[in-house]
């Protein structure tokens, strides 16, 4: 039986947009900053803006990996806060920083020594030069942004992301200075060119930082948490429990990533027409992915202050009420996607031709947000139940499986039967949405079994 109650939309809604507002804020300030980056590098040289798009590519999918391990510690630090166990929250977040050192010093290994994944795409030396150094300055700003991911953990674990959210804001404010002044040069700074986006970037991270543990540290609201009560060595069993979460949750970030990054090589087979039309689309995509996301985090928070304060029934509520709300949303944003299809793509100013090879691809984007709504929803609630292994196997073998390779089927006509609407760019963009289709199937059907077994296993409290 599912629990949800259309009385308690009333209820559930305002909650989830008290704390997806600033969430959704935020997210589009940092996506911003990709695009200053990518817009400002372009101005400089066609070589720069090469170089920008493989180091970035690089990046993300290490960054994105890591710090989906660290994010473990939002629905754990929910519980606690959910069971007014407040003063065990600050043990959390300093063995989530011992994990996060290690972390760091992986990924910064990684970066300092990216030659062999530069080499794979073969470009020029000079490049090669540009995008290696941008690796190696981004390596300087990898233990701020670890140490950023625990207090963002921490914050939305006791529903306080306005917090991150004005730091966030704050840091893009300073982006566009910073970017004008590394990039192009001034005040006796010689120009770097796209190497000067990762420097601004570098400061910003750890002006976030510096800032952000200023709140916590001076902040009344958090002394509760004893999170500088004392200094704790590392508790490997603590430590574990973050990595027994967090591995398939950064996994799964990982799949994601490399299924669009694929996608996108795959596409570029059909020309740069059809890899064009497909960048617009793919960037529309993310932004509004980030309405759902944003929701999606919100609803983790309140699920696992629910199951904190033992109250399963209510934490199985708030799941469905954020699934009917999330994906009725979406649909209305689907909608509105393809009606004003022809003014969206105008925004971008494309050629003429890219402009016609990307109109068919709304259809796609409009069934896309729907399922992508649903799965999303569905995968952070399981990881407020603490459940991330198995839909990291869904993620596999729906996005990588279902989705890539479904998708090159259609897309190369690789058996001869697909019809000519499903070919080409069309094939892939229909693979990935009947893949996030399918996924979203199966994790609302593990999360409808883990609440009725969390039903069992931990007897609600009436509300």
């Amino acid at each position: 039986m599912l629990h949800f109650k259309l009385s308690r939309l009333r209820e559930d809604i305002p909650s989830l947009l008290k704390l997806a507002g600033p969430l959704l804020i935020g997210q589009l300030a940092v996506i911003t900053f990709g695009v200053l980056d990518t817009a400002m590098t372009a101005r400089y040289s066609a070589d720069d803006l090469a170089a920008l798009a493989m180091a970035s590519a690089i990046f993300i999918s290490i960054y994105v990996g890591l710090t989906g391990v660290i994010s473990a510690l939002a629905p754990i630090a929910g519980q606690l806060f959910g069971a007014k166990r407040l003063g065990e929250i600050g043990e959390e977040v300093r063995q989530a920083t011992w994990l996060a050192v290690g972390l760091t010093i992986l990924g910064g290994a990684i970066l300092l020594n990216a030659d062999l994944l530069l080499q794979i795409s073969q470009v020029t030396p000079d490049i090669e030069g540009k995008a290696k150094l941008y690796l190696n300055i981004l390596a300087i700003g990898l233990p701020a942004s670890m140490a950023m991911r625990v207090l963002m953990a921490l914050h939305n674990a006791v529903s306080r992301p306005a917090v991150i959210t004005v730091v966030q804001l704050i840091g893009l404010g300073l982006k566009l200075p910073l970017n004008l002044l590394f990039i192009y040069g001034g005040l006796g700074i010689e120009g770097m060119g796209g190497p000067g986006c990762a420097v601004a970037t570098v400061i910003i991270n750890w002006f976030w930082l510096i800032i952000t543990l200023g709140f916590v540290l001076f902040d009344g609201f958090y002394k509760p948490f004893k999170i500088f009560a004392c200094f704790s060595w590392p508790d490997w069993h603590r430590i574990w429990t973050l990595l027994k979460l967090g591995a398939p949750i950064g996994f799964s970030y990982l799949i994601e990533v490399t299924s669009f990054t694929f996608m996108s090589l795959f596409i570029a087979r059909l020309g740069t027409t059809a890899l064009a039309g497909h960048q617009i689309v793919a960037n529309m995509g993310t932004v509004i992915y980030m309405v759902p996301l944003s929701l999606s985090i919100a609803t983790m928070t309140l699920v696992s202050q629910s199951i904190g304060a033992n109250k399963q029934e209510r934490a199985e509520e708030i799941g469905w009420s954020s699934v009917f709300f999330t994906t009725s949303l979406c649909v209305v944003i689907g909608i509105a996607v393809w009606i004003f299809r022809v003014q969206l793509l105008d925004l971008y100013d494309p050629p003429e031709e890219v402009k016609l090879f990307s109109v068919p691809l709304f259809l796609f984007i409009a069934f896309y947000q729907v399922f992508d709504a649903l799965q999303i929803t569905a995968a952070f609630i399981l990881r407020a139940y603490r459940i991330a292994f198995w839909p990291m196997v869904i993620y596999a073998g729906s996005l990588w499986g279902v989705g890539l390779g479904g998708g090159y089927m259609m897309g190369f006509n690789v058996f001869g039967n697909t019809p000519e609407f499903l070919q080409g760019a069309n094939g892939f963009w229909a693979g990935n949405s009947i893949s996030l289709g399918l996924a979203a199937l199966l994790l609302l059907y593990l999360f409808r079994k883990t609440a009725a077994r969390f039903e069992k296993t931990h007897p609600p409290i009436e509300v």
